[in-house]
């Protein structure tokens, strides 16, 4: 018989925990961009992101039975276009062809030998590659930039010559005149290109068009062809089957699904109607979320009340059949004649490459982007919780308090810290992210709001952000906070708000106008709508006129909306953190902020992180962010330590 080891009691707040800051930043590997490829097609290739290498991303791939790294330092695949980026690389057989981060140029690279440049320096950019086998060529989306950097860049679709010689790298337009493009996808016979397109001020979840056009002898286009699409259809994910059927996904129905074009080409129909969304929003280059086992057979994932399901779907019939795995996020999917190859987790899962084969069963995990998985005992299980807000339903996942070594004295409630997503045009997920048990496991209880406005339960929720950015994300995140309290499940007194980006603007709206949170934390947040507006790049530049209102009558509306212009309604205590280098928020955003606070003697902290961009990719910067944001909130609170 085992003696029974009595838990030690702790304030909420102040556990000890063996989830260390330093395991989060050590722990967390980014997986991404997912390809299929190698002489059989039997060969998976993804990227991994590089904490202790400044966040570099470096190029893997499975063969056989092993894994190897495939771009050495110094190389970093990483698109810029965008600023976002996204679709760095495309796989041919055993040829890979990247955009290196540093220099912006393609490089080609055969399995086992060195890479070479094939672009020369300048001031383009390339994403999302398609290969055009007959012409020799590599076709991408360019966004050019010029001499003046406050200028808006060109974005056009482009040929890439893979000629030897002087012919090497010769870059010609196929298709201009619109605002941004992507999702250039070329027939498997070779004689299409189908791509996608939008113009200002839509952002391409609002309104898309999908384009056709036939090659010309000499590699031209032929006159484009309208296919679906407009200013208020979103259109994603374009793909050919193997008998060249042109499929995408469209948001016609109120519900991002499945469409394919008919063999005439003059009519498109429905393949599997239903309320779930089978594509996520645009920030970044190839996402995939369908592929083709056979001309008569997609695997796909779709997301439903914001959990993932994976199926297969018969075109012919529509008849749709759900595939067990143990996932509740499949954020990236790719499909072999014999096997299924997703980036994929859930709750208790973190983000991982599973295999699963068509004739055997289980799932085989090639990567995992944590590899020192804490306890059992010390994991947070989510609730998916739905709570009225403002006379609507918002929905959220809720984390409690858990370290199996440590409990709370009885009778106490923990602090509650509140997510509010990034985006805004986006949601939270339930994988395992080692960043909510770093606080977890300290006794806080973390509610990740999807607000109204976010993905993954229609259109019609999704624009429930139209013109109130600001207003719906805050309510939500009040309203989620406050249910908890009433619920026994927060320290009504010790309510914490917390967002990064445009989650950051959430936080800051709430302290200012509303009295529920007791104090926040800031990551590259948006605190002034017009400076943002000012600053922002090409692809967000015209946001706002959709998340707060048209330009005519923006000034009236940032004015009364932006925190910075009422920072005599704000005296919470608050942390910000800033990369130096942001250029989708500049660092004035949180300064101005900062000094403000700290002239009417508002508790405030600022932390400025040099050589990083939106978004934190340094381990020793993952590192001070998470200690200096604990310490924070233990002092404002005075949370002793055990």
């Amino acid at each position: 018989m085992t003696s029974h080891v009595p838990a030690t009691i702790a304030p909420f707040g102040a556990w000890p925990s063996t989830i260390s800051a330093a395991r989060v930043a050590a722990g967390a590997t980014p997986l991404s961009s997912l390809m299929l490829g190698g002489a059989d097609g039997s060969d998976i290739f993804w990227l991994a992101g590089r904490a202790a290498e400044a966040g570099r991303n470096t190029l893997l791939r499975f063969h056989g039975v092993n894994t190897g790294e495939l771009t050495p330092a110094p190389f970093n695949v990483r698109s810029r276009v965008h600023e976002y980026g996204g679709g760095a690389y495309a796989v041919d057989g055993e040829t890979v062809y990247f955009t290196h981060f540093k220099d912006n140029c393609v490089y080609q690279m055969i399995a086992g030998e060195a890479p070479v440049q094939v672009t020369q320096a300048g001031k383009q950019r390339f994403a999302d590659f398609a290969m055009n086998r007959d012409r020799q060529r590599l076709i991408a989306v360019r966004e050019l930039h010029g001499d003046d950097e406050h200028a808006q860049p060109t974005n056009t679709i482009c040929a890439i010559s893979l000629g030897a010689g002087a012919a090497a790298g010769v870059e010609t337009v196929l298709v201009q005149g619109a605002d941004f493009y992507s999702s250039p996808r070329v027939s498997p016979d070779g004689r299409s290109l189908a791509w996608l397109s939008w113009d200002h001020p839509s952002m391409p979840w609002q309104g898309t068009t999908l384009w056709l056009a036939d090659f010309n002898d000499d590699g031209t286009l032929s006159t484009p062809k309208r296919i679906a699409g407009g200013a208020e259809e979103s259109i994603c994910q374009p793909e050919w089957s193997p008998d060249n059927l042109l499929h995408f996904v469209s948001d016609r129905s109120g519900w991002w699904n499945l469409y394919r074009l008919c063999r005439d080409r003059q009519r498109t129909e429905g393949l599997c109607p239903m309320e779930a969304e089978f594509a996520t929003p645009h920030w970044t280059f190839g996402n995939s979320m369908y592929g083709f086992r056979s001309a008569s057979e997609i695997i796909c994932t779709y997301i439903d009340k914001g959990v993932s399901r994976l199926a297969r779907l018969l075109p012919g019939s529509g008849k749709l059949e759900c595939i067990a795995n143990p996932y509740e996020e499949i954020r990236e999917l790719r499909v072999a004649s014999g096997y299924i190859a997703m980036l994929a987790g859930g709750p208790t899962i973190p983000m991982e490459l599973a295999r699963i084969d068509f004739t055997e069963e289980g799932v085989e995990i090639l990567a995992q982007s944590i590899e020192d998985l804490p306890e059992e005992a010390n994991l947070s299980v989510p609730t998916s919780i739905s709570y009225p807000s403002n006379g609507r339903t918002a929905h959220a996942f809720y984390y409690p308090p858990r370290n199996g070594d440590v409990q709370a004295p009885e009778g106490s409630k923990p602090p509650v810290i509140v997510i509010g997503h990034g985006g805004p045009t986006g949601m939270t997920v339930n994988t395992l992210n080692l960043k909510t048990q770093y606080w977890t496991s300290r006794g806080f209880g973390v509610l990740d709001v999807n607000y109204g406005g976010s993905t993954g339960f229609g259109r019609a929720y999704r624009d429930l952000l139209k013109g109130q950015w600001g207003i719906v994300d805050v309510e939500d995140c009040v309203n989620g906070a406050t249910a908890l309290a009433e619920r026994g499940l927060a320290d009504a007194d010790r309510l914490i708000i917390r967002g990064s980006s445009a989650g950051g603007l959430t936080t800051l709206c709430a302290l200012t106008f509303h009295n529920v949170f007791k104090a926040g934390a800031s990551y590259y947040g948006v605190s002034d709508l017009k400076g943002l507006d000012q600053d922002s790049h090409k692809f967000e530049s015209h946001y706002n006129e959709y998340l707060i209102a048209p330009k005519a009558q923006a000034d009236a509306v940032y004015a009364q909306r932006s925190p910075i212009n009422h920072t005599d309604k704000l005296s919470r205590p608050m942390i910000f953190f800033q990369g130096l280098d942001d250029k989708v928020v500049p660092p004035q955003q949180s300064q101005m902020m900062v000094d403000a606070l700290k002239k009417r003697g508002i508790p405030v902290e600022y932390v400025e992180l040099e050589g990083e961009g939106h978004g934190f990719r340094k381990a020793e910067n993952i590192i001070r962010t998470l200690e200096a944001e604990l310490n924070f909130y233990q002092n404002i609170f005075k949370l002793n330590h055990a």
